[in-house]
């Protein structure tokens, strides 16, 4: 049986939509002998593979390690050499708390070829999809992406600088910290910032929940939230409201204007 020369594509899947994956992603996907995937990814981007290709779950989440990065590390290894080409399939951009880095120096020690497919981060596009913009002229000049804890468990350093910014801050893998990061928000006189949770994002399962800094533990905790959510936190949240009504405007003057025109008026 012919083996393709050992080779690894880390692949961004995108934020859970599985329209919002770039066309280059599809054709690796397509182009895989094996096909190592996350818990984040959507299943359904599965049935680009070729016939034949190995699949593979190979799913961390958090509370749910299927295998070590460790192993998954040495997995690559063992099925680029055995059968070729191995697409590691993440949520997101393989390069946002993708644990690329990793993977890509174990590849590399055994010289194995790599190639990085970017894909669509949750950071940028699940804001987006409830219309909460990240930046906007007189309201927000930059945004923060930050990680909920550190390799040992504590909440990032970096989180407590960013809330001293006037800047977005969007926080990904943090829930089981939110009550702790709200604490470093308030402590810094911002317990009326706008909070939005989503969770699922992009996805039909999504769900958000608005508040601030002061209530958004409870509101979370009253709709029964939890992982995969993000978290931002920003003056840029209360656009959510405007953008969003604007836009169910759109669509509602949308529906009467067909209508009318069903009807001949």
């Amino acid at each position: 049986m012919h083996v393709s020369i050992p080779s690894l594509s880390l692949v961004g899947a995108g934020p859970g939509d599985p329209e919002m994956i770039t066309l280059k992603a599809i054709n690796t996907i397509r182009q895989a002998d094996v096909i190592l995937y996350d818990a984040l990814v959507n299943e359904s981007l599965l049935a680009y593979a070729a016939p034949g290709a190995i699949i593979r779950f190979v799913g961390k989440r958090y509370g749910c390690h299927a295998l070590s990065q460790q192993e998954i590390n040495l997995l690559i290894v063992e099925m680029a050499n055995a059968h070729g080409h191995v697409v590691r399939l993440k949520g997101g951009d393989p390069f946002v708390f993708g644990r690329a880095v990793e993977e890509i120096q174990t590849a590399r020690q055994h010289g194995i070829k790599v190639s990085i497919i970017p894909g669509i981060s949750s950071a940028i596009a699940v804001p987006a999809s409830q219309m909460i913009p990240l930046t906007c002229r007189g309201i927000a000049e930059g945004f923060w992406v930050t990680t909920g804890t550190t390799s040992s468990g504590d909440i990032s350093g970096d989180i407590e600088l960013a809330a001293r910014s006037t800047a977005t801050v969007v926080i990904l893998m943090a829930m089981s910290k939110l009550e702790g990061i709200m604490e470093l928000f308030a402590k810094q006189g911002k317990s009326d910032t706008p909070v939005a949770i989503i969770q699922n994002g992009t996805t039909p399962q999504q769900q958000m929940v608005i508040g601030t800094v002061k209530d958004i533990v409870w509101r979370v905790q009253a709709a029964g939230m939890g992982n995969p959510a993000i978290i931002v936190v920003g003056e840029v949240v209360k656009l959510h409201a405007i953008l969003a009504d604007e836009t169910l405007q759109q669509l509602q003057n949308s529906d009467i204007i067909h209508e009318e025109r069903q009807s001949g008026l």
